[in-house]
């Protein structure tokens, strides 16, 4: 058996390899001064380490402004997710109304969807709603395409929790509310972190929705920041190109490794009933 199995693992390192190789050139990149990147020959480590593609890229035109829009965007999107999650979620678990197999069906279908089929059905819609560049617009159309799958995983967590700790709760005179906060909300937060996650992802890497839908260059976000340094005339900063890479994974990254456990775990366990 010991001698069957490395077959499967010297595959599973080789993907391992090939997955992490991009992401090691982009850092590796991001410390190399210019003439080192264009040169022909391939240099795996840096021969002259430079902090200069990181200068030029905190110092690009407006990555503060497009920073802050990120920043804000990305907050009230994962906010909303996780509040209208949480309500659609524990009413399509926890009660019994006409239309919710429909609507879960519906939910089912436009998370299967691509997000390029919603985009120009959401531009037209959005235009005639006179919401294209403003955050408002951007926050509504990155939720449209996130909650689906919060309210599919978290509805699964809702199922998991048997009835009838919901009826010791009211035995002891807790009302609809009460249970809701204080004892579901408790059980659900695996579900409610890794829908963040998501939520937060989906929403920080968006760039066709946010250069489609804002009109003004204040008004994008960090990937279509990222853009900014390929330029017809003086062609692409490499380096500060994958510096600013780099900035921009740094968030994601951190958030990842800090609640890693809490997402796994709450992946398998909302995806057991549903």
């Amino acid at each position: 058996m010991r001698r069957r199995s490395w077959i499967p693992n010297t595959l599973a390192a080789v993907f391992c390899l090939v997955w992490v190789f991009p992401v090691y050139w982009m850092i590796n990149s991001a410390f190399k001064p210019r003439p080192e990147l264009l040169s022909t020959t391939p240099h795996f480590l840096p021969t002259s380490p430079t902090l200069d593609n990181f200068v030029t890229a905190v110092t690009q035109d407006n990555f503060l402004i497009n920073l802050r829009n990120s920043v804000m965007v990305v907050a009230a999107t994962v906010v909303l997710a996780i509040v209208v999650g949480i309500f659609a979620a524990a009413a399509l678990s926890r009660f019994r109304f006409s239309g919710r197999r429909i609507i879960m069906v519906v939910i089912l279908a436009v998370q299967m969807l691509p997000g390029t089929a919603l985009l120009i059905p959401m531009f037209a819609l959005f235009n005639s709603a006179n919401l294209l560049g403003t955050y408002y617009g951007l926050i509504l159309a990155y939720l449209a395409t996130t909650l689906p799958f919060s309210i599919w995983v978290m509805r699964g967590f809702f199922i998991a929790i048997p009835v009838e700790i919901e009826e010791a709760a009211r035995c002891d005179g807790a009302g609809t509310w009460r249970i809701l906060f204080s004892v579901l909300f408790p059980l659900v937060a695996p579900g409610v972190i890794a829908t963040s996650i998501f939520a937060f992802i989906a929403a920080w890497n968006d760039y066709l929705v946010a250069y489609t839908f804002m009109q003004d260059q204040s008004h994008y976000t960090l990937p279509v920041w990222l853009a900014s340094f390929t330029n017809p005339v003086t062609g692409t900063d490499y380096g500060g190109q994958m510096a600013a890479s780099v900035l921009f994974s740094l968030p994601v990254v951190v958030f990842f490794l800090i609640v890693q456990r809490n997402l796994v775990a709450g992946m398998s366990a909302g995806a057991v009933k549903g």
